[in-house]
């Protein structure tokens, strides 16, 4: 039968490796003698937590400006692009939090918090390829989009614009 520690692995590994590191820290402080680099190995098993973290907010950051630009930019290709990494994105992502189901408190947060910067990166994009009129920087700059247009299945609707959708 399986320890509630290798239960807690199969089903939440962030959650499984901040424990891990919460034992190995108690048995640090125990003063037990064995010849291990307590420092090292707690801080190697906490970074696998930051890593799932960081992969997360990299995804999502990478939904958004795909997001941004299918929303803003008038380029007509390669839209096509843009939505396919949007939708390998979203996928990832999906896997990602059925690994670890509590990293899913965090995603509206990590959009909110991330949103500006990646807005940023998208607007010098479009500036960099004659794409940015002020409106248009304006709307990028103040575009935010939740969680559930983050991770559910919907796309910008240009047909207000003219452009067609791919």
């Amino acid at each position: 039968m399986p320890t509630a520690a290798a239960q807690l692995y199969e089903q939440d590994f962030v959650r499984w490796a901040e424990s891990q590191a919460d034992a190995l820290r108690d048995a640090a402080r125990s003063g037990a003698n064995l010849p291990i680099d307590w420092d090292n190995l707690i801080e190697e098993v906490e970074s696998l937590a930051r890593s799932e973290r960081r992969e997360l907010r990299n995804r999502l950051a990478t939904v958004i400006e795909h997001l941004l630009k299918l929303e803003h930019s008038p380029a007509p290709e390669p839209r096509a692009g843009w939505r396919e990494t949007v939708r390998r994105e979203r996928r990832a992502i999906e896997h990602l939090l059925e690994d670890s189901p509590s990293l899913k408190a965090e995603v509206a947060r990590m959009i909110e918090r991330d949103s500006y910067p990646t807005a940023n990166d998208v607007a010098e994009t479009l500036k960099v390829y004659g794409e940015a009129t002020p409106a248009v920087l304006a709307k990028v700059l103040g575009a935010r989009y939740d969680a559930d247009q983050v991770l559910g299945d919907w796309f910008p609707d240009r047909s207000d614009l003219g452009t067609p959708l791919p």
